[in-house]
C-alpha cells in the first residue's frame, strides 16, 4: 500500500480521521471494492471538485484495504500529470494552474493502460510534490502484487478528448459529492496553508476553481457511485 499524505493536493482532514464520506459506509466501500479485485488487477476512480477530498478519502479506503488485505492496494493521482512549472509559465498559465489544460492527458492515459495490461512487471507512477511545485517521475510502483489501483484526480470523467477514453479503462469511477459550501472552506484553508493571503486563497476558490468545479460537477452522471458528504 502507497500512502503520500505528505504531498496530497485535495485534503484537508487527515487520512485517520472519521471519513467525510458514509454513504454508502466505508465498510460497504472496502467490501465493494475487494470484489472489483477479485478477477485480477482493476483499476478504480476517485473523482470529485477541488477541495471534495478525493486524496484523503483514498488513503482512508486504501488504510481500510491494508487491514483486510495487506498488499493488495496501491494509490496513484493524476496529480503526476501536471505539466512542468516551467512549461505552465511559459504557456501564461500560470493562474490557471490545475484546470483541465494544464495536464499531459494524452501520458496520463497511456500510463493507465500501461497499468491496466502490464501486470507481470512494475509500472512506476509520478508524484506530484507539493514542496517542489511539480512532479517527480519513478514515486510510486505498481508492484505485480497490487491488485487493485486507485487512481483519484479531478478529470477522470471529462468527455473532451482525450479524456473521454479514461472512463473506459478504469473499472469504476465513484464520484465524491461535496457539500458545496465546506468544500470551498477546505479548499481556501489548503491554499492559506501553501502560503496565500486569506483574500488570495478565497479569490481562487471562487475564481479558477469555481470554473474548474463545474465543469468536474457536469460529469457527475458517468460516475458508477455517487458517494455523499455529511451534512
Amino acid at each position: 500500500m502507497t500512502i503520500t499524505g505528505s504531498n496530497r493536493t485535495d485534503g484537508g482532514a487527515d487520512p485517520g480521521s472519521t471519513p467525510l464520506y458514509r454513504h454508502p459506509s466505508l465498510d460497504v466501500l472496502t467490501e465493494r471494492a475487494l470484489h472489483l479485485a477479485g478477477s485480477g488487477r482493476a483499476l478504480l476512480g476517485i473523482v470529485g471538485e477541488p477541495g471534495a477530498g478525493k486524496s484523503t478519502f483514498a488513503e482512508q479506503l486504501l488504510a481500510r484495504l491494508e487491514k483486510e488485505r495487506p498488499g493488495l492496494a496501491v494509490g496513484v493521482s493524476m496529480d503526476g500529470f501536471h505539466l512542468a512549472q516551467k512549461v505552465i509559465e511559459a504557456r501564461g498559465q500560470t493562474a490557471g494552474k490545475g484546470t483541465i489544460g494544464t495536464f499531459d492527458a494524452d501520458g496520463f492515459l497511456s500510463l493507465l493502460r500501461r497499468t491496466r495490461a502490464e501486470t507481470g512487471n512494475t509500472v512506476w507512477w509520478p508524484e506530484f510534490d507539493r514542496d517542489l511545485e511539480d512532479a517527480v517521475a519513478g514515486a510510486i510502483g505498481v508492484a505485480v502484487d497490487h491488485q487493485l489501483v486507485i487512481v483519484d484526480g479531478n478529470f477522470l470523467l471529462a468527455t473532451q478528448d482525450p479524456w473521454r477514453q479514461v472512463k473506459d479503462v478504469l473499472h469504476e469511477s465513484w464520484f465524491l459529492d461535496a457539500l458545496p459550501e465546506p468544500r470551498r472552506e477546505r479548499l481556501t484553508r489548503r491554499y492559506i496553508s501553501y502560503g496565500f493571503t486569506p483574500e488570495a486563497a478565497r479569490a481562487k476558490t471562487l475564481g479558477v476553481d469555481e470554473n474548474t468545479s463545474a465543469l468536474i460537477r457536469s460529469t457527475v452522471s458517468r460516475a458508477d457511485l455517487v458517494l455523499s458528504e455529511l451534512g
